[in-house]
């Protein structure tokens, strides 16, 4: 499994992610941004997922950013950024 942080363009984007995550049955947290990642509302989703398996992807998504030990790999950026 592979941790993931997706930021938003809303609070209530990412509310609404958390809860797909959970009906997929992945663990969820809602929590700050990190400071090495920008985001247009300062809230994240951190959850752990299989490679590219992700929630369903919406308007409110503005990112979604790897962890590793080096630091973050965006694997997905919304057509805004």
């Amino acid at each position: 499994m592979t941790e993931y942080i997706a930021t938003f363009y809303s609070h209530y984007g990412a509310v609404c992610f958390k809860k797909n995550c959970k009906s997929l049955g992945l663990e969820a947290v809602i929590m700050p941004v990190p400071r090495n990642l920008s985001s247009s509302c300062g809230t994240c989703v951190k959850f752990q997922s299989r490679e590219n398996l992700f929630p369903e992807i919406n308007e409110e998504l503005e990112q979604i950013a790897a962890v590793s030990q080096d630091g973050y790999r965006i694997v997905y950026s919304s057509e805004e950024n």
